[in-house]
């Protein structure tokens, strides 16, 4: 007999649970939410560029963040970010489980807003339950419809969120309402409703077990002493197992001559689960580490006014009574790999240069011979202004004793802030018979007004032979 290739979900209800973990959640997905919504409408005064403190203009390919303005030549910037992350991920993973997936993600977190909304319109876990279950009527209909369409409240906020980080925000919000925005606004917009409303509020745990590759390869970077969420088997289990509170059962004194453990197997950690996972059955690719699971036995521990701690942070070599050694070799070299990336990526934006130019040679035609016997070569210097204020350029042709810089009409080059200009600089030089077919030169390039504290030089070369 064949398996199926395909299994239906099974939808699971949570039940609402509070404690530690559970309040520490909700500060880091209101912060989380406080800045992803808040952020685009804050203000933030420049010399020059928009007033939004945080803008991706990709019209003028500059993306502004506070007092930083990167432009694409810059984009090395990204891969150092996308390194600390990654590797930030490999050290906080190694020692503490996937406390990103639990606290961090945006899964997380947008699917925990969903299940706010459902619990407060459905109601609490046997609600929910009962509601699913009962053939459709006018309250079944209202409820779910008035669940989902908070939903797809939440997921157009998130997608028009996001696309206020691409433009000054009142002026999209106007535009975007007013049918005048472009088109672009209007399809991120209605991909990131769909994506979210699909994710965490259809999907929804679907997406970690099946869909995020972090589930399947995080026991690479699991070791026995990484702090996981653990059932303490030899506690809760005993000699005799499990077992409820029941007529000579009810003190912890009773059990243990029983040789019954204190899990009083209530289904409260199975409950609270978003993955709806029993953790009693040990580590599970489902399991997220959000610790729900910890505030419901915690609750219970405190009820029967037993010691907290059934279920907690732990690791397999303290639950075999050994101590946890987080200085290993792996997690010091994520460290201190994070320092060091971290310490370049600061440094080099610590230390960008005022003015970006390069130079390129005209190859068509490669040089010209004057008719004093000199020879011309011409070359196109493209300047980038990375500063918030004016520069008053001055080019001069340094290296090659002789040379003559044309500049053509140009008189003076002033660049505003953030801009980007080409100048066609000619040099003619007068070679002594037996030079080389090319001599090196370098252009020199100061600002009159002594903002940039060193002059930039970038080297090319003359050409006085094909």
């Amino acid at each position: 007999m064949s398996q199926p290739m395909y299994e239906a979900r099974v939808p699971i209800h949570p039940r609402s649970v509070s404690g530690r973990f559970r309040n520490l959640k909700y500060g880091i997905l209101v912060l989380a939410y406080g800045v992803f919504f808040l952020l685009p409408w804050l203000r933030w005064e420049r010399e020059t560029g928009p007033s939004q403190a945080v803008l991706f203009d990709i019209p003028a390919r500059q993306f502004y963040l506070f007092d930083l303005v990167v432009y694409p030549q810059d984009i090395f910037w990204l891969a150092g970010l996308l390194m600390i992350a990654a590797l930030l991920l490999f050290f906080v993973t190694g020692i503490a489980g996937r406390v990103f997936c639990g606290y961090f993600c945006f899964q997380t977190l947008w699917t925990d807003v969903y299940m706010f909304l459902e619990r407060h319109i459905q109601g609490e876990r046997p609600a929910r339950i009962r509601l699913a279950r009962q053939p459709w009527n006018a309250e079944k209909l209202l409820k779910l419809g008035a669940t989902h369409a908070s939903w797809l409240l939440v997921a157009f906020a998130t997608g028009l969120g996001f696309v206020l980080y691409w433009g000054d925000a009142p002026t999209l919000v106007r535009d975007f309402f007013s049918g005048q925005a472009a088109g672009a606004a209007y399809i991120t917009a209605g991909l990131l409703t769909l994506t979210t409303y699909t994710f965490a509020g259809l999907a929804r745990e679907q997406v970690c077990t099946y869909m995020c590759p972090y589930a399947r390869f995080q026991a690479v970077m699991f070791d026995r002493d990484t702090l996981i969420v653990s059932y303490d088997q030899a506690r809760g289990e005993g000699t005799a197992g499990r077992a409820k509170p029941g007529r000579g059962l009810k003190s912890r004194d009773e059990r243990r001559q029983a040789g019954v453990g204190d899990c009083i197997d209530c289904g409260f950690c199975v409950q609270v689960c978003p993955t709806g996972i029993d953790i009693r059955d040990g580590l599970q690719i489902q399991c997220i580490h959000c610790a729900l699971c910890i505030d419901a036995c915690d609750a219970i521990m405190d009820k029967q006014g037993w010691p907290r701690g059934l279920i907690r942070y732990t690791s397999e070599s303290a639950l075999e009574g050994k101590k946890t050694r987080f200085l290993k070799l792996k997690t010091v070299g994520y460290g201190l790999a994070i320092l060091v990336v971290g310490g370049l990526l600061v440094a080099s934006i610590v230390t960008r240069p005022a003015l970006d130019a390069n130079v390129s040679q005209v190859r068509q035609p490669l040089f010209v011979q004057m008719g004093d016997g000199s020879t011309q070569n011409s070359y196109e210097i493209a300047l980038n202004n990375k500063t918030q204020h004016s520069l008053d350029l001055e080019i001069r042709v340094v290296g090659l004793e002789g040379a003559v810089l044309d500049l053509g009409r140009i008189e003076e080059i002033i660049l505003e802030p953030s801009q980007r200009t080409t100048v066609l600089a000619r040099v003619r030089y007068a070679a002594p018979p037996g030079s080389p077919s090319r001599l090196p030169l370098e252009f020199e390039i100061v600002d009159r007004a002594g903002s940039m504290e060193e002059p930039l030089r970038i080297g090319s070369q003359l050409s006085l032979q094909p």
